[in-house]
C-alpha cells in the first residue's frame, strides 16, 4: 500500500508518469472536453504528442459552467475548440437514442448521457474515429461529493465495492454510434497505482474544505490552472446544462397528467414513477424497450421489476436508490 512512508512528491511523480503512459498508449485526435479536473489533464498531457481537437456540448439556453471551464483550458493549451449548442429538437432526439441504447429510464442516467451521446455523435459527423474520454477517474480517486465523509478503511471499502460494478456509457454509446472511445484512467497500472493508494491521499482538506481526488489535484497543480485544477466537481448535467430537465418536463407535463398516468403504470406494469422527467422517459423505454421484467429469476429492484446485481445499492434500469 501506498501510505506516508512515501512522500507527496514521489506519490504525484509516479501518478504523472502512469498517466502520461496511459495517455499515450491511447492517442487519439478527440477528446470530450468538460473543463473539469479529470479531462483537462488528458488534453494537458495529450496535447505533447499528438494535435487534437476538443468537444463541448451545453444545451442551449441553459447555465452550462462546462464552456467556460473547457474553453480556459482549450485557450491555454492552443486546442481547437468545438463548442455544440443542443436545440430543443436535437435534445429530444437524443433523449430518445439514449433510452433506448442504455435500456434505462433513470432521469440522472438519461440526463449525463444524453449530453454524452449528442459530444460522441457530433465528432464522429466531424470525421473522428476515436475519441478519449475521462471516465474512471472520479471512481478510481473518490471524486465523487457522497465519498468525502468517509474515511480510512470504510473508504477504501466503498471504493473497490464501486471498482467492481462501475461502468460507464461511453462505451455503449460509442458502440452504437460506431466511434471508438479511449479511457487511458482504465488502464490497468493506473487502476493498480489506485488500489494501492491509502485512502487519505484521494480525501484530504486543503483551501478551507474537503477535496476528492486529492492527490490528482496535487500532481498537476501548477501545470493546470488553479481554476480547473481546484475545480468543484459537477456532474455532466450540472456542467452540460441538462440539470434544467426536470423543470423543463415539471412545465410540459400537467399534474393531473402525471397523476393519472402515474397510477396507470404501477396498477399496470408494477412500476412506480417518481417525477414527471421519469414519465416522459418510461413512456419511451415502455415504446422501445418494453415493460421492465426479471429475466434472470434472481434479485430484481423492488420499483420497476428489473434484475439487479446482487450487491447493487441502487437499479440502473429506474434509477431508485437505495434498493
Amino acid at each position: 500500500m501506498i501510505t506516508n512512508d512515501l512522500t507527496i512528491e514521489r506519490i504525484c511523480l509516479e501518478l504523472r508518469e502512469l498517466i502520461e503512459d496511459a495517455v499515450k498508449r491511447n492517442l487519439c485526435e478527440g477528446l470530450l472536453l468538460s473543463g473539469g479536473l479529470d479531462t483537462s489533464i488528458l488534453a494537458f498531457v495529450a496535447s505533447k504528442f499528438v494535435k487534437q481537437k476538443a468537444f463541448t456540448v451545453a444545451l442551449k439556453g441553459a447555465p452550462a459552467p462546462d464552456v467556460e471551464y473547457a474553453s480556459l483550458i482549450a485557450k491555454r493549451l492552443g486546442i481547437k475548440h468545438s463548442i455544440h449548442y443542443i436545440c430543443e429538437d436535437e435534445l429530444r432526439d437524443a433523449l430518445n437514442t439514449t433510452i433506448k441504447i442504455m435500456r434505462s429510464f433513470d432521469p440522472m442516467e438519461i440526463r449525463n448521457s444524453a449530453a454524452i451521446y449528442v459530444a460522441l455523435k457530433t465528432a464522429k459527423e466531424e470525421g473522428l474515429s476515436a475519441v478519449m474520454t475521462g471516465d474512471g477517474g472520479d471512481e478510481l480517486f473518490a471524486g465523487y461529493s457522497f465519498l468525502h465523509d468517509l474515511e480510512g478503511e470504510r473508504l477504501r471499502l466503498e471504493l473497490k465495492k464501486m471498482w467492481r460494478t462501475m461502468s460507464f456509457s461511453s462505451i455503449r454509446l460509442s458502440k452504437a454510434l460506431g466511434i471508438e472511445v479511449k479511457l487511458p484512467y482504465l488502464d490497468p497500472r493506473i487502476m493498480d497505482f489506485a488500489s494501492r493508494l491509502d485512502p487519505s491521499y484521494m480525501v484530504r482538506e486543503e483551501r478551507g474544505r474537503k477535496w476528492g481526488k486529492w492527490i490528482l489535484r496535487k500532481a498537476f497543480e501548477g501545470a493546470l490552472p488553479d481554476e480547473i485544477v481546484w475545480r468543484v466537481k459537477n456532474p455532466i448535467e450540472q456542467g452540460s446544462g441538462t440539470a434544467i430537465l426536470p423543470a423543463l418536463f415539471d412545465q410540459m407535463i400537467s399534474n393531473e397528467e402525471f397523476e393519472e398516468k402515474r397510477r396507470k403504470y404501477l396498477e399496470v406494469d408494477k412500476v412506480v414513477i417518481r417525477s414527471k422527467e421519469q414519465l416522459f422517459y418510461y413512456e419511451v423505454f415502455r415504446s422501445v424497450v418494453g415493460i421492465p421484467r426479471s429475466t434472470r429469476g434472481g434479485r430484481t429492484c423492488p420499483y420497476c421489476n428489473s434484475d439487479v446485481e446482487e450487491e447493487a445499492t441502487y437499479c440502473r434500469t429506474c434509477g431508485s436508490y437505495p434498493i
